[in-house]
């Protein structure tokens, strides 16, 4: 099996729910909320894709850097690469069904297991959403992290305890899915949280948390005062709010802010090793990715989504190489190209 074959039958499964162009870039799914795209004008998805391209990377080959370290460490996890699956559900009216809730985020969690890595797991209207990400955590302990949707605070708890009894290697909120359509039309009560409601939740766990949907520094500062021990800079893939900057606009400033005090995730347009370094330079200490994923699992299971992050993992190796980055724990600002 290659990525070529991924993708042809990942047309396949996903017909009428994700074209699988050859540039995924929300044009052609712009507006379908349901589905894979955008919301609205799918601008906001648009901008993602826009602002990763806008950066530029300084080639450099005159240097001693042979054999870059492409490991991190999250809370005591050695991951061969930053570079995650990021949390996605839907897989009934998002993807059209092909695969079960069930088998897509195993798929996504032992796929990214056997690349090295780990995946995110989410939350949606359908209990079996969450469930199943529960599920496939607790057959792989400490090998994935659940997020919650903004629900109830009481909800929001008990979902926190489950995560725990399951092991997962920690958890959070995409706090961006509080307008989310999807969540609307199945009756499912989400919103945005105060200061003091994050705190609340955040104090319920032991597990260290994450705060995903960050788009603004002082967002980031609330974030981390709150106790949040990451935050995941996002716009929800653009499909909550229309006419949003692109995360890699708005990550510089955030990490000015918040670097070194709380870890920094970063999605939205991510296709390459070479966008997973600009994003390090940027300032993000990981990345996630979500859109190719679904493709590479619908295309190939769990073998397509570890082939998918390898093949990125690959990118970012010749990426480092050939601009003189050794370490994916300190990649200079230097890196980036300025007129």
């Amino acid at each position: 099996m290659d990525m070529k074959t991924v993708r042809s039958q990942a047309r396949e499964q996903l017909k009428g729910y994700c074209r699988v162009c050859p540039v995924c870039d929300g044009r052609a799914c712009a507006g379908e909320v349901p589905g894979m795209g955008g919301v609205g004008t799918g601008s906001a998805f648009k901008a993602n894709i826009e602002a990763l391209a806008a950066v530029k990377l300084n080639m450099r080959t005159v240097h001693g850097v042979k054999e870059p370290n492409m490991r991190c460490t999250l809370w005591g996890k050695t991951l061969e690469m930053p570079i995650l699956a990021a949390p996605i559900t839907g897989s009934t009216y998002n993807m059209g069904g092909e695969m079960s809730e069930e088998d897509f985020i195993t798929a996504m969690v032992e796929g990214a297991l056997e690349a090295g890595s780990l995946s995110m797991t989410g939350d949606g209207a359908d209990p079996t959403m969450f469930d199943s990400g529960i599920k496939a955590g607790a057959a792989n302990k400490g090998s994935s992290i659940a997020i919650i949707k903004p629900r109830e605070q009481e909800v929001i708890k008990s979902h926190l305890q489950t995560a725990e009894e399951a092991g997962v290697l920690a958890a959070g909120m995409d706090i961006d899915g509080a307008g989310l359509v999807t969540m609307a039309m199945k009756g499912q009560p989400v919103g945005p949280k105060t200061k003091e409601e994050l705190a609340e939740v955040i104090a319920a766990t032991k597990l260290p948390f994450i705060l995903k949907g960050i788009m603004t520094p002082d967002e980031a500062e609330a974030a981390v005062a709150a106790g949040a021990a990451a935050i995941v800079v996002s716009n929800h893939g653009g499909r909550v709010l229309d006419c949003t900057p692109g995360a890699a606009i708005v990550l510089p400033e955030i990490a000015k802010r918040v670097k070194g005090k709380a870890i920094i995730f970063i999605d939205g347009g991510v296709r390459s090793g070479a966008d997973v370094l600009k994003l390090l330079a940027l300032g993000a200490d990981a990345v996630l990715v979500g859109r190719p994923l679904i493709i590479a699992a619908f295309g190939g299971g769990r073998d397509g989504v570890a082939m998918y992050l390898k093949q990125m993992q690959n990118e970012l190796l010749q990426a480092m190489l050939l601009t003189g980055c050794a370490d994916v724990r300190n990649v200079s600002s230097e890196i980036v190209y300025t007129d």
